[in-house]
């Protein structure tokens, strides 16, 4: 139940305070030197796994065209965009089109890839779980592979968070 609530205290502060402000209220962080992406990426760790809360907590901002490595969490990873639009792709399947709002499930145990468009930051707040063992990096997405993000040669449709459905008027 404490994992619950510092959860859902967490996600109202992110959200609430991404709404009204244009600024992050987390530190940007430190450029990541780790050989796991391409392009630039900063990461600012905002709470690691402990006795009590057995998941981190980090804020991650990328540069335009910057990429992770595809990559495995074997307790899967939640994604909250705070900023910008980015790719989502999960293996075999079409990229997605991500935005600000938008929030992403990531399955345990499935190789997927995410990053930013070629024109436009992307900043998230991953939310990972550390019991069933840490990220497992794959192979480089290839310049083919992003390319075929372009949104002219991908499905129209997106990821739409709750609270963009909500604004919508549709039923959830």
């Amino acid at each position: 139940m404490t994992k619950a609530l510092f959860l859902t205290v967490l996600l109202s502060f992110a959200f609430s305070a991404q709404l009204s402000a244009q600024e992050s209220p987390f530190p940007k962080g430190k450029v990541a030197t780790v050989d796991n992406h391409t392009g630039t990426v900063w990461l600012s760790e905002l709470s690691k796994a402990d006795d009590v809360f057995d998941f981190n907590v980090a804020h991650a901002t990328f540069a335009p065209g910057a990429k992770l490595d595809w990559h495995i969490h074997p307790g899967g990873q939640i994604l909250m965009i705070t900023e910008g639009t980015g790719y989502y792709q999960e293996k075999d399947k079409p990229v997605q089109i991500v935005h600000k709002g938008d929030v992403i499930k990531c399955a345990p145990g499935i190789a997927h890839w995410h990053g930013a468009t070629p024109d436009s930051t992307f900043t998230y707040v991953a939310v990972s779980p550390t019991q069933k063992g840490e990220t497992k990096w794959l192979q480089r997405v290839t310049d083919e592979e992003y390319r075929s993000a372009d949104p002219s040669r991908i499905r129209k449709k997106t990821i739409r968070s709750e609270a963009q459905k909500l604004r919508d008027g549709v039923n959830l």
